[in-house]
């Protein structure tokens, strides 16, 4: 996991109910006749075009922000890069569509589905029959079985990261003909779907040392409309090329080029020409939609100079021209430079003006995460009264609108608007309240005005490069906004209005402190102010953006916040996981098997045996006996609708802890050459790689609304 997100893995606990402060949760949001999961927020935007009119091979040049260490998505330095490549060289039982759903993959499966359930689970896998390996080998049990012993966690020298489901599997055999595949569980397992997804052959997986070393650096026997030709990592590329063996339709194009480019650096590689695909930030998204205006090679408001007056170049003029011959001559220079800048940003507008953006949301979201397990945070109610504090439809709006993005907060911390298990929960915690904010605190025992003791400046903030600074409001405080980069209704805990706790109300008849209302809250000599722990590098400037919106909310309820600016390398492993914050964003990605995915995110911390404390996945320390066994219910659940019902009602209770606010989905924006077809933001929906391709000369799109990245309607 990183500020970007990264999926999880789960693991079991034990039985126990919510503590007091924590209310009961009503009936559900689902037990009606609507369906609460919605739909997605924003559709695909991926340039949509029938083959026919696709020109027959090409090469796809997609950056990317590394070569991975591994092709096995099964180990743990596994990133995004190894998803990309397994997507496009390996079978998946099941994809996902475009509202984040799994449906069955059918150029690998005529069937799947529960055959049996007594005794025992069994699940019953019917293949197609052209599905073969790219040495000529059928797919079959074989391969199944293999994946299943690399993967059930029996066996120590397999080095994997995660083998959730697999686990829970008793054997694999061959059903009445080489075509099916039995799997029987040992215990029943509701997310079976998420497994063989993507699925190696059982060369890579049949030992531990080929499961660790033979799938690192390439893959020799692979299965999808592409192969892995060449991984140069010298060059940073990996370049794939059409599968021969392939039995589907054939690939559009001849290769796909995966590129390291760094994000700063992306807008001016496809000036450059030297990319066709990218994923960008909004400020290159801004250059793009600029330079595809007619005649808009440049923009005054934009490049190098955009930032200075009339004032500015009549003093710069002055200079030039004056009778200090050093301060002239510099001054000279410096205006031959910006010149040629000006003049190398316009052409590089004008190479752009072949390119468009393509947007939708990821499926991702953003939260606040607050650390409950030290400092003020550890008491429930100021956790609660942060998130009170919080407009989440205003951070919402300041990271989508201006992207033109519906900019609705989630309500869910387990799925997304349009996926299956989705409902918006928020309900179980409450909306915006500042009266309820501060009533909270006021009845953990926080006043504004109490006495505050001094204490010795730190000259840095906790953690390695860690740069702090008072949150003033000033420009140069700001904290920074999201980048790039789990529920069902309870009632709203409303706290005490009177008889608060000790020391929360001053004793009648005494005189108010001067200037009460702009005091900082205390409590036992020391102030209410949280360290919010923020990512320092160019990237993370949408969430430096957001974080300052929430100091500003928190301030009107009396909560300080001090920002602490930390390298990216250093974020997650020295502050996030090693639990250095109070308060932090960051971002985990949607997954269509939350029962699995979510649970080690949000498990109640125990005891190791070294007297640590184990959080698997979950950085805010806080967690609860009943949502552990809500998730365990819903895991074994083979009723879908009632393990639904059971994963919005974790989802709800999460939310009445406030250990994490779900903010905003991410957004999703790529830069595509404009003849790039059924490629760009694919939202939900797993990409069609064999599809991806350029327009033929005079042909044009489809029309529709995945062409436009539009709402859902």
């Amino acid at each position: 996991m990183s500020q970007h997100g990264v999926g999880p893995r789960a693991v079991t606990r034990s039985v126990a109910f919510l503590t007091a402060g924590v209310l009961a949760v009503p009936a559900l949001a689902g037990c009606g006749s609507e369906d609460p999961s919605g739909k997605p927020l924003a559709g695909q935007d991926i340039q949509p075009a029938p083959r026919d009119r696709i020109t027959d091979g090409g090469t796809l040049r997609w950056a990317v922000d590394s070569v991975p260490d591994t092709l096995n998505t099964f180990q743990s330095d596994a990133d995004a890069t190894t998803t990309r490549v397994a997507q496009a060289v390996l079978p998946s039982m099941f994809r996902m569509d475009a509202s984040g759903r799994p449906e069955r993959n059918a150029h690998y499966l005529e069937s799947a589905k529960v055959v049996d359930t007594e005794p025992k689970q069994v699940v019953l896998y019917k293949l197609n029959q052209q599905a073969v390996w790219s040495d000529g080998r059928e797919i079959g049990a074989a391969d199944f079985a293999a994946q299943w012993r690399a993967l059930s966690g029996k066996d120590t020298a397999y080095w994997t990261a995660r083998n959730a489901g697999y686990d829970r599997i008793q054997k694999i055999e061959r059903g009445d003909n080489a075509l099916e595949v039995r799997v029987t569980f040992s215990r029943p397992y509701a997310d079976w779907r998420s497994l063989f997804s993507p699925l190696y052959p059982k060369d890579v997986m049949g030992t531990p040392d080929s499961f660790n070393d033979g799938a690192r650096k390439k893959l020799k026997v692979t299965a999808g409309p592409f192969t892995v030709k060449k991984t140069d990592r010298e060059d940073g590329e990996i370049t794939l090329a059409r599968n021969p063996r392939w039995w589907g339709e054939p690939a559009k194009l001849s290769e796909i080029v995966l590129r390291t480019v760094p994000r700063d650096k992306r807008a001016s590689e496809l000036a450059a020409g030297t990319l066709d695909l990218a994923e960008i930030d909004p400020a290159a998204a801004r250059r793009i939609t600029v330079a595809a205006r007619p005649h808009a090679s440049g923009s005054p408001l934009m490049g190098p100079g955009a930032d200075r007056s009339a004032a500015d170049d009549l003093e710069s003029w002055a200079v030039a021209n004056g009778s200090d011959e050093d301060a002239a001559d510099e001054e000279t220079v410096a205006r031959k430079k910006l010149r040629k800048a000006a003049v190398r940003y316009a052409r590089q507008q004008q190479a752009l003006g072949g390119f468009e953006v393509r947007k939708s949301l990821e499926p991702a979201y953003t939260q606040l995460a607050l650390n409950g397990a030290e400092g003020p945070l550890t008491d429930e109610r100021v956790r609660r009264a942060v998130a009170r504090a919080l407009d989440r439809k205003e951070l919402a709006q300041v990271v989508l609108k201006p992207l033109g993005l519906p900019s609705v907060p989630v309500g869910s911390h387990l799925a997304l608007s349009g996926q299956a298990h989705y409902a918006d929960n928020s309900g179980a915690l409450g909306g915006q309240d500042t009266k309820e904010a501060q009533a909270l605190l006021a009845d953990a025992g926080w006043v504004r005005g109490g006495p505050v003791k001094e204490e010795k400046k730190k000259e840095k903030a906790a953690g390695p490069e860690g740069e702090k600074s008072e949150d003033t409001g000033d420009e140069d405080n700001k904290a920074h906004d999201p980048a790039g980069h789990l529920a069902q209704d309870g009632k709203q805990y409303k706290a005490p209005h009177q008889g608060g706790a000790p020391g929360a109300y001053a004793p009648r008849g005494s005189a108010a402190p001067a200037n009460q209302e702009a005091a900082p809250l205390a409590k036992n000599g020391k102030p209410l102010t949280l360290r919010f722990v923020l990512p320092s590098g160019p990237g993370s400037q949408t969430l430096r953006t957001v974080a300052d919106r929430i100091s500003r909310m928190l301030e009107r309820v009396g909560i300080g916040t001090e920002i602490s600016k930390v390298s990216d390398e250093s974020y997650f492993k020295d502050h996030i996981a090693s639990g250095q914050y109070d308060l932090a964003l960051y971002s985990w990605p949607a997954t269509a098997y939350p029962a699995t995915d979510a649970r080690p995110v949000y498990a109640k911390p125990v005891p190791a045996a070294d007297g640590s404390l184990n959080v698997e996945q979950n950085y805010t320390r806080v967690g609860t006996d009943q949502v552990d066994q809500l998730f365990d219910e819903a895991v074994a659940t083979l009723d879908e609708s009632e393990s639904r019902s059971l994963i919005r009602k974790a989802d709800s209770r999460i939310w009445a802890a406030a250990g994490s606010i779900p903010l905003f989905q991410r957004p999703q924006l790529l830069a595509a050459r404009k003849n790039l077809v059924n490629a760009g933001a694919f939202g939900f929906g797993t990409p069609v790689y064999e599809d991806m391709g350029f327009l033929k000369k005079g042909a044009k799109p489809a029309s529709g609304p995945s062409a436009k990245g539009s709402a859902a309607p």
